[in-house]
């Protein structure tokens, strides 16, 4: 007897249709095709034991099962359950006419519960997409599955009860979240808080323009002079996620299977940390079964390279396009995939390798030499991509003392989001442009316009400076993100100035 189950294969952060064949006839046998890779091919001692721990009996007999379409690659434990219901309705020991209105997919235990897996959101939207209008799911899955429309989402626990309620014997609650209601509902609020910065006013200047316009920011300074506590709160400053860039997010992170169980939405801007021995793959993603990587990881959110010298230089290259295009493409000989990438780069480092080169009170015991090949550890190529570059001194003691008032995330942000709307004012009718860091270069010839004074100290800051074409860009960009913060329509000469001491950092005037 032949049976076909609907599932679902991931590929990239998309899923596509799968049907699972079954096929039981007379001899000796059990064999799964289809481009199955290892955890696939160990399904059958799963569902064995989970089908006769359930009060199920394995059938005799010749079993194949084809996962079809045969050319596109299956991952995972997810189709332990199709598999299973496959084998019992192929042997007659589930009573249902058809199996095209619902989609099942999850990892079976030994005893028949339904453990967690990975991409439910993206599986439940392709669900919709080919117009099945019921998808069964494990329960940790179960919430993040529920925010999509048009669909019944059911999520029993265990083997024995996907059966009864196939057969109609067992009712189930539907699961349905509502995603604009969750969303209006969460919360902002955070464990810490720009107020508990004290003193650091230009960078605290630098790190609102970066939340405001999108940029990519370098601090460097030496040691305990806040750069990390700086970072950190970053995320406070930023602009809640909007509904769509919610959804997004939430579905590269279920791909991932770094969704905690019964969410249903992130709803916070995400913020990575990566160690610096991380590899080049596991920063962009990639690998035998393709993953998203960190910088995919903090789509719409904040990446944050500490130590950036320390990172291995391969490590830093990769990250070249991301920055420029907004994601990245992983090409390898047998498979293609492309993940969003679009995040802030947040970047901390030493002056130098004893970290007290720029300390106003301690000397640096690093010689001219060591200095610059610690330096060197950052091509140019990479610096021109980040748009502002500030120096963090340390706070004096007095003024670690005083217990004057600072200004909390919550009034930055509102100014942080002022210059948003602004933008989204600017960019409405433009697809995937929605900061001012995203322009591409015909745009910022048409937004960012200089009077004949701002052209003159533009020019004469290139030429002293020695700055890239990238650079004269992103210059421009970040004195339209300063212009916007104060309300301006038009950029002054005291915006564009700003703009330039933020370039301080680059090639030929690092500092030596």
């Amino acid at each position: 007897m032949l049976v076909k189950v609907p599932a679902a294969a991931l590929y990239g952060i998309h899923a596509y249709p799968v049907s699972v064949e079954v096929n039981l006839s007379p001899g000796i046998g059990y064999a799964i095709v289809g481009l199955p890779d290892s955890a696939v091919k160990e399904s059958r001692e799963r569902v064995e034991t989970a089908i006769r721990n359930s009060g199920f009996s394995f059938p005799r007999g010749k079993i194949i099962i084809n996962l079809s379409p045969a050319d596109l690659r299956k991952e995972g434990t997810a189709y332990d359950l199709p598999i299973a219901i496959g084998i019992l309705a192929a042997s007659g020991q589930i009573q249902r006419s058809t199996w095209d209105n619902v989609l099942v997919m999850g990892e079976l235990s030994l005893d028949g519960t339904l453990m967690p897996i990975r991409g439910a959101l993206p599986i439940a939207i392709a669900a919709r997409k080919q117009g099945i209008p019921q998808i069964i799911l494990p329960p940790a899955n179960s919430g993040e599955a529920g925010i999509v429309k048009d669909i019944e989402v059911y999520a029993p626990r265990t083997l024995r009860e996907v059966v009864a309620f196939l057969e109609g014997k067992l009712p189930l609650e539907r699961i349905f979240v509502d995603a604009r209601r969750l969303f209006q509902q969460a919360q902002v609020d955070t464990d810490v808080d720009m107020s508990e910065v004290k003193g650091q006013m230009q960078v605290k200047r630098a790190l609102e323009i970066a939340a405001a316009g999108g940029h990519n920011i370098l601090m460097v300074g030496p040691p305990g002079a806040g750069k990390t506590m700086l970072a950190r709160r970053l995320p406070t400053i930023l602009p809640q996620l909007t509904l769509e860039e919610a959804l997004e997010t939430t579905r590269i992170h279920s791909v991932a299977g770094l969704l905690r169980e019964h969410t249903g939405l992130i709803t916070r801007r995400p913020f990575r940390t990566p160690h610096h021995t991380i590899s080049d793959i596991a920063l962009v993603g990639g690998g035998t079964y393709p993953v998203p990587g960190e910088i995919s990881l903090a789509h719409n959110g904040v990446l944050f390279l500490d130590e950036l010298p320390e990172f291995k230089r391969q490590v830093l290259e990769v990250l070249r396009q991301p920055l420029e295009e907004g994601r990245i493409t992983i090409a390898r000989a047998r498979f293609r995939v492309e993940y969003p990438a679009r995040f802030m780069l947040v970047a901390a480092m030493n002056p130098c390798p004893c970290g007290y080169y720029t300390h106003p009170t301690r000397a640096c015991t690093c010689t001219p030499g060591a200095i610059q090949r610690y330096s060197a550890r950052i091509s140019g190529p990479l610096l021109d991509r980040i748009d502002l570059h500030i120096s963090v001194t340390p706070v004096e003691t007095q003024a670690l003392s005083e217990s004057s008032p600072q200004e909390s995330s919550q009034v930055i942000r509102a100014r942080v989001q002022k210059a948003r709307e602004i933008q989204q004012l600017r960019f409405g009718d433009i697809p995937n442009i929605y900061t001012n860091a995203q322009m591409p270069p015909k745009m910022v010839e048409e937004f960012c316009r200089l009077d004949d004074k701002g052209k003159r100290l533009l020019e004469s800051a290139m030429n002293r400076l020695q700055l890239s074409a990238r650079a004269y860009d992103r210059i421009l960009k970040v004195a339209r993100t300063i212009a916007d913060l104060e309300g301006e329509e038009n950029i002054h000469a005291d915006h564009l100035a700003e703009a330039i001491t933020y370039r301080t950092l680059d090639r030929a005037t690092w500092g030596f």
